[in-house]
């Protein structure tokens, strides 16, 4: 008889240090086994304690969930040029059109993200990947190649369209973007990245989208499963627009979920680290 070789999943919780709320639930999961990663916000307010916390947990990847869309930057260049911004990171849409327009220059975004990693530099790192996924701007991603490398670190999210229904033009139009990148920079990464899963569920990962992604999996390959765990603090967390699309607390329990075990054992599925 022969023996379908097990499909290789890593669970990846982004914004660790995002609110402590949002971290404490991250470390549940890590410690009931349910994720395997972790990306660190290094622009966290309360940084050197919740990196604290991390000695808690074992058998955890962590990697710096690069920023320039939320909070302050680290470093005074990027800081000054932000000013009609009360110094503040913009979104994305206006952080590009900085960059393209070199109102923000590359030596400036060099010099932040060296200093998110570096302040991170505590724990072993083993993958980068960004807020909103602005990494993967052909602009940006030879920057975060070049980074992993003078930082010795050996993975990078190659995030990929999620061509999972339903559809909307805005949906639609997020994942040719999304998709025509991952061409653009699929070539300049070795080893290959895992199969990036999770993108038309950020933030509100359910039991019905798990399932149907699973069967989608081909045995032998290698996956990372984009996730959002936390538990949710009103007295911390009060921006309307974030929780328009994350519910940590739901997130949570789906990957605790015992069901969603059963998935795995289903479908020949092996938690995996980096």
């Amino acid at each position: 008889m022969t023996h379908r070789a097990p499909i290789e999943l890593i669970i990846n919780a982004d914004d660790y240090g995002y609110y402590p709320c949002v971290s404490e639930g991250i470390l549940a999961a890590a410690k009931s086994g349910a994720i395997t990663a972790t990306g660190i916000l290094a622009n966290s307010p309360d940084l050197k304690t919740q990196l604290e916390w991390l000695k808690s947990v074992e058998n955890l990847d962590l990697g710096v969930h690069l920023n320039l869309t939320s909070r302050h930057p680290l470093t005074a260049p990027i800081t000054d040029k932000l000013s009609a911004w009360d110094g503040c990171f913009p979104s994305t849409y206006t952080m590009s059109r900085l960059l393209l327009t070199q109102r923000i220059t590359l030596e400036d975004i060099r010099i932040e993200w060296s200093a998110q990693i570096e302040a991170c530099q505590g724990h072993k790192l083993v993958f980068l990947n960004s807020h909103e996924h602005i990494h993967i701007l052909p602009l940006l991603f030879p920057l975060t190649l070049e980074l992993a490398r003078v930082y010795d670190i050996p993975n990078i999210r190659l995030t990929q369209a999620d061509w999972v229904s339903p559809f909307n033009h805005a949906t639609l139009l997020r994942n040719a973007l999304i998709q025509g990148m991952h061409t653009f920079n699929q070539w300049r990464i070795q080893p290959v990245a895992p199969l990036f899963l999770g993108l038309s569920r950020s933030g509100k990962l359910d039991y019905e989208y798990l399932t149907r992604i699973f069967r989608r999996l081909k045995a032998g390959f290698r996956y990372e499963l984009m996730c959002h765990p936390g538990y949710f603090d009103p007295t911390q967390i009060s921006d309307s627009k974030l929780l328009c699309y994350h519910d940590w607390t739901a997130e949570l329990e789906l990957l605790q979920n015992p069901n969603v075990h059963d998935l795995y054992q289903q479908f020949n599925i092996r938690l995996s680290r980096y």
